[in-house]
Formats: structure tokens, C-alpha cells, sequence
């Protein structure tokens, strides 16, 4: 009866010893079943906090679309066509009275920029006055005497004289009413009388006053330049290129350029003029290319440099900083917002040529062209999703 109580406790013993290997495999496949839940949950994405994005300075934004292909370097400056540069000097020596403008303002075509004032102002309305009175009293004289000598009453002598002094007072009146013009004067208020003191210096053209190149009370001779005024509307990107690439330039390519004052601005042109003589010391040509878009800011003389575009195929393109490779692929992260944080996903892509800091990209799947997608950072993003996946395999 002893040996059968003793079978039996080793029978209840191997049933507990089974029921707990039982229970322990099945919470291990369970933690494991989790852990593995956790893996591949933080595998696929990279949550980053409102904070967090802003501290890492992340940029989103859609796949930008850039000509990257065959391009010629070349350089520069932006310049503006004579005719829409004017330098202003006055039309007759006389004193500054008033200068109203001041240098970068922006004027329009007509607007007075300065007063002059002078004694030979006044006394050129002066003379004109008295001329035209003069004038009058003998185009009275000669159709008297015009009408004598037709009736055979008068001589021909005295009519002659009549006519050489009228039609010589005549070109006077003349002359001196288009120095009046000249002068911007109204001459129907002149002929009833009045007389200007103050003289205007006007602007022939809008644009901007470049500079202001004289001083209240200054005597200015005709000659003297008193204000450049430079019109934008056709500022352009005037590039040189060398020997070497003038067979691949033709009017109507391309260019993408930067300019010196700034350098993290790219701006578009087309070229609408390719030189025909050679430049020498280095030997290179001069191309002209109309510049897309605002202009306004653009100042005449800053050197610019740039690429023409020989080849236009437009294509996907991302910054280097947006790409990281993980073994032999590449990868790059789209950009969602949910419950108020960032979420980044991992795809692969295919690159191409680079070119000033992006790189051609080839899609392996389908993705929507409004699609929000890092710009940068994709080297933490990744290291951040590879950290995730190390905490969880622990």
C-alpha cells in the first residue's frame, strides 16, 4: 500500500511539472508574439513630437521636379539695356533750387526731380515775350506790304525787307519757344504773361533713381549729369561662355542661376541672345537671357553664376540630405501628421545624377505627387527607426 502511494506522488508530481513548463512556454510565445508586434510596428515608422520636429529644424514638403541632366557652367552679371538707363543734366547753366528725390527711390516718367533757378531763365521767357509781340506787329507789316506789291502800289524792296525781318523773327519765336519746351515750361501761361522762376528737372522714364549726383545751390553747366535713372522692366543675366561650349548654346535654352547678393535664391531665364564676336583673354562670347519673374529686387552689376540647361527633361529630384542608405538601398521618408505629431515611413528609391546638392530619384512604387516627404534629416530618421528595432529585440 506504501509502494502505491509513492507512485502516486510521482504521477501528480510530473502532471504539476508539466502544467508549469505549459504555462511558462505559452507567456514566453506570447512576450515573444509582442515583442515581435513592437518590432514591427516601430520597423516601419518614426513618430517625432511637435517639439521634436522643430528642434531638428525638419523640413516637408512635396518631390520637387528639376531639369537634371547636360548643363554648361557660366557666369556673369545682370545688367540693363542703355535704353533704359538716363542720365539727366540740366539744358541750361543755372543754380539748384530744391532736389526732391533721393538715391533708390522709385519715380515715374515725368515726375520732377529737382528745380533749377537762374537769371537766363527768366530772361528767356522775357525775350520769347517780347519776340512774339514783335512777331505779331510784323506779320502785320508784311501782309500790308505783300498786298501793296500784289496791287503793283508798293515796291518790291520794301516788300522784301518786311519779309526777311518777319520770317527772321519768326525762327527767333521759334527757337526760343522750343528752349521752353526743353525746359518743361507752359508756354500758353508765358504767352499770357506769366513767368516761371523755378525751372523743373524731369525724369524721361520710370524706373529708379541710381543716383543724385548734386547738391541744394549747386551751379550746374549744361553738360553736368545731375541724376541717373535706371528702368528693371528689362534687366537681364548678361553670361559668358567659353570657345569650348558655343556649339551647344542656342537662343530660347534655359538658365538656372544664383546671384552673389543671393546665393539661396534660384532664379529662371531664357536666352534670347547669343553674341557673334569673341571676347579675348579668356576667348568666350556673350549670351543674353531674359530673367523669370519679380525683378524688383535685382540690382544691375551683381555677378551671378549659373548653368545652361542643354537638355530640358524634368524629372524627380530630392536633396541629398532627404536620402540615406541602409546596406546596398536607398531610402526616403514620406511625412504624415497624426494626433499632433509627425510620422515618417521608409521607402526605397533608385538614384540618378546629382547636381548642386539634389539628387535624380527613380520610384520602386507608386507615389502620389502630393505626397509630404522629408527633405532632410533622413540619416536620423533612420538611425532613430534602427534604435527602435535594437530596444525591442532587448
Amino acid at each position: 500500500m506504501k509502494k502505491y502511494k509513492y507512485i502516486l506522488g510521482f504521477l501528480l508530481l510530473g502532471v504539476l511539472l508539466e502544467s508549469c513548463q505549459t504555462s511558462a512556454n505559452h507567456h514566453h510565445t506570447e512576450d515573444e508574439h509582442q515583442h515581435e508586434e513592437g518590432h514591427k510596428e516601430h520597423s516601419d515608422e518614426v513618430h517625432l513630437s511637435s517639439l521634436q520636429f522643430k528642434s531638428l529644424a525638419m523640413k516637408v514638403g512635396e518631390i520637387p521636379t528639376m531639369n537634371i541632366g547636360e548643363y554648361v557652367l557660366t557666369n556673369g552679371t545682370l545688367e540693363v539695356p542703355p535704353q533704359n538707363q538716363a542720365s539727366i543734366t540740366a539744358v541750361i547753366g543755372a543754380n539748384i533750387k530744391k532736389i526732391n528725390v533721393i538715391e533708390g527711390e522709385k519715380i515715374r516718367k515725368g515726375q520732377v526731380l529737382a528745380y533749377l533757378k537762374h537769371p537766363n531763365l527768366i530772361k528767356i521767357q522775357t525775350d520769347y515775350v517780347t519776340k512774339l509781340n514783335e512777331l505779331r506787329f510784323l506779320e502785320d507789316e508784311f501782309n500790308r506790304q505783300k498786298k501793296l506789291y500784289d496791287e503793283k502800289v508798293g515796291s518790291g524792296k520794301e516788300y522784301q525787307k518786311a519779309t526777311s525781318i518777319y520770317y527772321s523773327t519768326k525762327g527767333e519765336v521759334k527757337g526760343l519757344e522750343a528752349q521752353l519746351k526743353m525746359l518743361h515750361l507752359n508756354i500758353n501761361k508765358i504767352k499770357e504773361g506769366h513767368i516761371f522762376e523755378n525751372i523743373p528737372v524731369v525724369s524721361p522714364m520710370s524706373g529708379y533713381i541710381k543716383l543724385v549726383e548734386v547738391k541744394t545751390g549747386q551751379y550746374v553747366d549744361p553738360q553736368t549729369e545731375m541724376f541717373e535713372v535706371i528702368n528693371l522692366d528689362d534687366i537681364h543675366v548678361d553670361l559668358m561662355v567659353f570657345e569650348k561650349d558655343i556649339s551647344k548654346i542656342e537662343v530660347g535654352q534655359k538658365v538656372v542661376f544664383r546671384t552673389e547678393a543671393n546665393p539661396n535664391q534660384e532664379m529662371k531665364a531664357s536666352i534670347f541672345n547669343v553674341g557673334k564676336s569673341f571676347e579675348q583673354g579668356p576667348k568666350a562670347i556673350h549670351l543674353h537671357a531674359d530673367i523669370k519673374g519679380e525683378k524688383e529686387s535685382l540690382i544691375p552689376g551683381t555677378y551671378c553664376k549659373g548653368k545652361i540647361m542643354i537638355e530640358n527633361d524634368y524629372t524627380s529630384a530630392l536633396p541629398e540630405d532627404a536620402l540615406v542608405r541602409e546596406g546596398d538601398s536607398m531610402y526616403f521618408f514620406t511625412a504624415e501628421m497624426k494626433n499632433n505629431e509627425y510620422s515618417f515611413q521608409p521607402h526605397k528609391v533608385i538614384i540618378g545624377e546629382k547636381d548642386n546638392g539634389f539628387v535624380q530619384i527613380n520610384f520602386l512604387e507608386e507615389i502620389d505627387k502630393h505626397q509630404k516627404v522629408a527633405l532632410n534629416n533622413a540619416y536620423y530618421l533612420m538611425a532613430e527607426m534602427k534604435k527602435a528595432e535594437a530596444e525591442h529585440h532587448h
